[in-house]
């Protein structure tokens, strides 16, 4: 399968769609603003980390995908980093959460929270 062109980049897989939309609607008010934000900040033990959250700011240069109503927003100092990368949502015995596949990541730590 191939992955589909995307404005920013990265690709939210359907588990993800599914659960980013389980979680907006457990929410209670209006959620049409908030988005799933995806960012790469400094820190962690390889150098880079990533930000994963409901965001409902607005930055210049941010740039958007929409999956199945759910708003994927990369800012445009992220999105070199983000390039090719898959989100994903896993719920196993052994593991419970969104995971990022980065291709552009060199190296992680052994914790699996940054990247260099």
């Amino acid at each position: 399968m191939t992955n589909p062109k995307t404005n920013t980049g990265v690709i939210l897989k359907p588990a993800a769609v599914e659960k980013a939309a389980s979680l907006l609607a457990a929410e209670d008010g209006d959620t049409s603003g908030i988005a799933l934000r995806i960012a790469v900040q400094p820190g962690g033990c390889s150098g880079l980390r990533y930000q994963l959250q409901f965001d409902d700011t607005k930055l210049d240069g941010d740039i958007v995908d929409e999956y199945e109503g759910i708003n994927l927003v990369v800012d445009k100092m992220s999105q070199p980093y983000l390039m090719g990368a898959s989100i994903d949502f896993v719920d196993t015995i052994e593991a419970q959460g969104f995971t990022i596949d980065n291709p552009n990541a060199q190296n992680t730590c052994a914790c699996g929270d940054s990247f260099h």
